[in-house]
């Protein structure tokens, strides 16, 4: 069942999102506030992706996002801003969400969005033909149950974050192209701005690096992307 919490305080735009949804066969559960989304989630759980509002009375859509996220790091989630809140995509997306669609949005563009965060979520419950760890220095990455370890120690990553580790680590000291990224990660119908790789990348070196602004294992290559550096 592909099921889709919807938080939106906003009727008329919470209507819009579920009728569309619901066109394109995800099963939806609508809630017009942050506490009634923290509230359903707990008593069903058995979501795939959050669609949520970031400007709500009450418990606005970040803290929704932070709680869920700590809650799960298999759900998609999936941020709705409007234009002029530029800061807000990057928040919520260090916060721990995985896409964000820009206000006033059309149904194909919304479709899309989750259509794309439900592949991963899929992807991530599904068996996998080869499941042996993958190794780098003193990374372990394991396709079975999609986790990373450094020296031993688990790092807690998102499934956009594992997905970046998996690409980087099958392409060691291979310089990618942020475009390449975002294509593999998100998919070549992404229609969205490429900062989203920065963001990620970013939330990544904080959880990885010994010195996030001093990043060894994950290089920029200016004007053109990343590179994954294979520890010695």
């Amino acid at each position: 069942m592909k099921k889709i919490l919807v938080c939106e305080d906003e009727e008329a735009i919470r209507d819009f999102v579920v009728i569309n949804l619901q066109r394109s066969g995800y099963t939806t559960v609508d809630v017009g506030s942050g506490e009634e989304a923290l509230r359903v989630f707990e008593e069903q759980r058995d979501f795939d992706v959050a669609v949520l509002d970031i400007m709500m009375p009450g418990i606005d859509g970040f803290a929704v996002c932070k709680q869920l996220r700590e809650r799960s790091d298999t759900l998609g989630i999936i941020m709705l801003t409007a234009k002029t809140q530029e800061m807000d995509k990057v928040r919520g997306l260090m916060l721990g969400a995985d896409d964000y669609v820009t206000k006033p949005f059309s149904p194909s563009e919304l479709v899309a969005r989750v259509d794309a965060v439900y592949r991963r979520v899929s992807m991530s419950s599904s068996a996998r033909e080869d499941n042996r760890p993958i190794l780098s220095g003193c990374f372990v990455l394991s396709p079975k149950s999609r986790t990373l370890t450094k020296n031993g120690e688990p790092v807690d990553l998102t499934q956009v974050e594992y997905q970046i580790m998996e690409y980087f680590i099958k392409n060691k000291n291979v310089a990618l192209e942020r475009s390449r990224i975002l294509e593999h990660i998100w998919g070549d119908s992404y229609n969205g701005d490429v900062k989203i790789v920065d963001v990620n990348i970013r939330r990544l070196r904080m959880k990885i690096e010994d010195e996030p602004s001093k990043p060894v294992y994950i290089q920029t290559i200016w004007g053109y992307g990343y590179k994954w550096q294979e520890p010695v």
